[in-house]
């Protein structure tokens, strides 16, 4: 049984939080975990998004029992909500699973640079609730015989597959990042769980390496591949 000693009770709970937000789009949802010394990564895809979620977490100890250096395995996200415990600042990591064909594709660990042309974090919330609402309309406007899947994912798609501004960003990834809790606003000094490449702590970022884009906040990251790069520079682990 692998213990995973968590920083505190508050990485306890963003960990919870985060399983919790990948389960509601997923009930079945798998997550990959990779660890090295007292940091946590907990990789997840929300279907609805066609993103990849990254949330850091900050271990009080390393892992314990048999593990030397590395952990790296994936697990069902239901069977690890159930094992943490806030209180007690721990989880334990369920028997591995098959993963999904994303969990053995991941972005590189390093080599990421700031990319410009990022908006504020006001100004991203209010682009995925301008989407939200011409979705909304362009869907009402709809006659009822006309609201079919194929119809309404075709307005999703529309809208979601644009843009924001220049930096190649899709709207979908911006998107994914509020559904999940981390496009929040952070105090004066940031969450305690912050983490990801370098940049400004108390707002959003973006980064890229290679045929990846990443949308970096204090509270967990959203990385997606550029369009039109097929499957080059992606690391398999």
């Amino acid at each position: 049984m692998t213990v995973l000693h968590l920083a505190d009770e508050g990485e306890a709970a963003d960990l919870a939080a985060f399983l919790s937000r990948l389960l509601h789009y997923d009930r079945s949802a798998a997550v990959r975990l990779q660890a090295s010394g007292t940091a946590l990564a907990v990789f997840g895809r929300p279907p609805s998004f066609e993103v990849l979620a990254i949330r850091a977490v900050r271990l009080a100890k390393p892992y314990e029992n048999g593990l030397d250096a590395t952990l790296d395995v994936t697990v069902s996200a239901g069977e690890l909500l159930e094992s943490v415990d806030e209180t007690g600042a721990t989880a334990t990591v369920p028997g591995a699973v098959t993963g999904p064909p994303w969990a053995g594709v991941l972005p590189p660990r390093g080599g990421w640079r700031t990319e410009p042309g990022l908006p504020p974090l006001d100004a991203l919330r209010a682009l995925v609730a301008a989407g939200v609402a011409e979705f909304r309309r362009r869907t009402q406007e709809l006659a009822p015989e006309e609201r079919t899947r194929a119809a309404l994912d075709r307005i999703g798609r529309d809208i979601w597959s644009r843009t924001v501004g220049d930096t190649g960003l899709p709207v979908r990834a911006v998107h994914a990042a509020q559904s999940l809790g981390f496009l929040r606003p952070t105090g004066p000094s940031g969450p305690q769980g912050s983490a990801g490449p370098a940049g400004s702590p108390g707002g959003p970022g973006l980064f890229s390496s290679g045929v990846w884009l990443r949308l970096r906040t204090p509270y967990g990251s959203v990385a997606v591949r550029r369009a039109g790069t097929g499957t080059l520079g992606i690391t398999v682990g």
